[in-house]
Parts: structure tokens; C-alpha cells; sequence
């Protein structure tokens, strides 16, 4: 059966969309990839110092990969995601044969615009959608474009990388509930999508508003997503931004912890790239990560840090490890903001 997005067209579109990778020989390239699987493996051992959380016995793939293969585990990955959100829609508000095999095609080549944008921007990513024992994967032509562009030593930056990713690996199978929590939260914001065509086209109209304030480099960074959104699917969204914070601002935290003698530049990688976070892109790339809402996703790893390392200094990482007991003690989105409010709750 056709389908409201063809995932085989935002592919295709992706990799058309996609820029192109820096050139390396062929050495060069197999010197990264050989780089990266043993970063990963080193990076394991200090993640687990850091964070003092029980790895089980590895089941995730490691993949060194391309933009097209990155593109391939994310389109596969948004399929899994949006399946039951598409078939909510084609079951309250069903149409022909043809027109959802055109419009399939034409909102494929919209996704895929945006999943070729970001293929040229992700460094690496613990995805657990498409698999369900996960797989980190390491983007190898984003880590050498950003390693040239911010002139860093090319052996210590894919280490601080690798030890953000296998962060986010440990984070999601030595607390296994974590993977089925997001999942829930997907499944939240399903049912709560507002069907009603009277009051999409409300919401449209409230979103070309946005679009304006986007363009002016108004707005408060939520993307057209923060004007689309239900009242009830905000508050889920809420949520999701708290959790997001939290294990972006953890790994974010362990990979700018770690000993100077495990990576003698960390302090200058750390200093070029938070400047390159703030001054972002060429005109367009800025645009379009406004109207995703990446400015938001860049506040979560600042935000998230700082309430991390802020508990961490108050009451070590042992207490701090309490987070990851269950969903009631994750941190809200007001707490990421004021860590004492957590502190008092979970250790009252």
C-alpha cells in the first residue's frame, strides 16, 4: 500500500540534497576509519569512569559511515517513528489511491530535503529506532570537515567525539528503560495530533506568522514546530526537551571532563567548537536551522551541561546516577534551569 510519505523518494532526495564530502585519498580515508573504531573503544573505558555506569556486555553495531549511509539508518529510523502517526492519519482521514500516492512522493522529497541538510551536519549518533540493539554511528566526512575547518589535532577530536556518542550508548543500555520511555513519549505525542482540517489551517496560518519572525531571525528558536503543536502535544514536548537536555548535557559533560592526559587539546577542541555553535552557519544554513528548531537542540547541550556538571559539583555522581533510576526522577524542563528544585526532590 502506498503511503503518506514515500521513505524510498526521501532517500533518494536526501542523497541528492546531501553536499558533498571533503576530498581525502584513499589512505587518508582508511587512516579516519581506523582512527574512529579505535577511539571508540578507548573512549569506552573513560566513559565508564566518568560516568560510573554499568555497561552490559556490547550488543550496539559500531558503523564508521557516509552521508548517503547515514541517511539510509535515519530515514529507516523516522519510518519505525512516524508509522503510527501516519496510520492515525490515513485511518480518521483516508483518501484516494492517487493522491496518496502523489502526495507520498511529494512529502518524501520534503523530507528529504531535510534529512540531506542535516547528513552534512551530524558528527555522530547512538540511533535506536531503525535497530533495537542500537548503533553508534560515526559520520566520517562531517568529523573531517569540522577537524580542518576548526584546525584541531585530528587524533584528539574524534576521541572527544566518540566519547560524546558511546556516552549516549551507555546511556541508553546500562538504563535499558530509556529506549521504551522515548518511545512512549512518540507514542504520546500521536495521540495527541490534531486531525481536524478547520484546525490545521489555523495552526498553518499561525506558523506562516512564525515563518516571518524565522526569516527576520525573530522567535524563540523553536522552529515551526513550537506553532504547530497542541497544547497537549507541548506539554509532551516539554518533556521531551527536559529528557533530551539531560542526556545531551550528560554526554556533553563526560566529553569535556575527561584528563588532559587523555586528550591534550581537549581545552582548545572545546573553545573552537563552542564558537562555531555560536556563530553557526552561512545565511542559508542558519535559516534552515531555525525553522528546525536547532538553535532549541543547541541549548539543550549548554543548558544540559550545566545542570549536569552543577549536581555532579553539589553531591557527586553517585547521587547524581540517582537520575537514571526511573522516569519520576528525570528532571523537568524547570528543573534543568534551577538544579536545586531536582537536588530537593529526588534527595529530599
Amino acid at each position: 500500500m502506498a503511503s503518506l510519505i514515500d521513505w524510498d523518494v526521501a532517500a533518494r532526495a536526501a542523497k541528492r540534497f546531501s553536499p558533498p564530502s571533503p576530498g581525502v585519498s584513499r589512505r587518508e580515508a582508511d587512516d579516519v576509519v581506523g582512527e574512529l573504531y579505535r577511539a571508540t573503544a578507548t573512549a569506552a573505558d573513560q566513559v565508564a569512569e566518568l560516568t560510573q555506569l554499568s555497561e552490559p556486555p556490547v550488543t550496539a553495531v559500531t558503523r564508521v559511515i557516509d552521508r548517503p549511509a547515514w541517511i539510509d539508518a535515519n530515514a529507516g529510523g523516522m519510518r519505525a517513528v512516524m508509522a503510527p502517526i501516519v496510520e492515525r492519519l490515513v485511518e480518521e482521514h483516508p483518501v484516494g489511491k492517487v493522491a496518496e500516492r502523489v502526495g507520498g512522493r511529494l512529502t518524501g522529497v520534503q523530507v528529504g530535503v531535510i534529512l540531506g541538510f542535516l547528513s552534512g551536519k551530524v558528527l555522530g549518533q547512538f540511533e535506536f529506532f531503525d535497530r533495537p540493539g542500537g548503533q553508534l554511528l560515526l559520520v566520517a566526512p562531517n568529523l573531517v570537515a569540522v577537524e580542518r575547518q576548526l584546525k584541531v589535532d585530528p587524533k584528539d577530536f574524534r576521541l572527544w567525539v566518540c566519547l560524546h556518542e558511546v556516552t549516549h550508548r551507555v546511556q541508553f543500555t546500562a538504563v535499558p528503560w530509556l529506549r521504551q520511555h522515548m518511545l512512549d513519549e512518540v507514542a504520546a505525542l500521536s495521540a495527541t495530533i490534531e486531525t481536524d482540517p478547520a484546525e490545521m489551517r489555523k495552526r498553518l496560518s499561525g506558523a506562516v506568522g512564525e515563518l516571518v519572525k524565522v526569516v527576520r531571525g525573530q522567535g524563540n528558536g523553536s522552529g515551526l514546530l513550537g506553532v504547530l503543536a497542541t497544547p497537549e502535544q507541548l506539554a509532551v514536548l516539554d518533556r521531551v526537551t527536559a529528557f533530551m537536555s539531560l542526556v545531551e548535557g550528560h554526554a556533553e559533560y563526560v566529553m569535556n571532563a575527561v584528563s588532559p592526559s587523555v586528550i591534550p587539546s581537549q581545552k582548545v577542541i572545546e573553545s573552537r567548537f563552542a564558537s562555531r555553535r555560536r556563530r553557526g552557519g552561512n545565511p542559508l544554513d542558519k535559516l534552515l536551522r531555525r525553522l528546525l528548531g536547532m538553535e532549541a537542540k543547541t541549548r539543550q547541550y549548554v543548558d544540559g551541561s550545566a545542570f549536569v556538571r552543577t549536581v555532579v559539583d553539589r553531591i557527586g555522581i553517585d547521587d547524581f546516577n540517582a537520575i537514571w533510576t526511573s522516569r519520576e526522577t528525570l528532571p523537568t524542563k524547570a528543573e534543568i534551569s534551577d538544579p536545586g528544585l531536582w537536588i530537593a526532590r529526588v534527595h529530599a
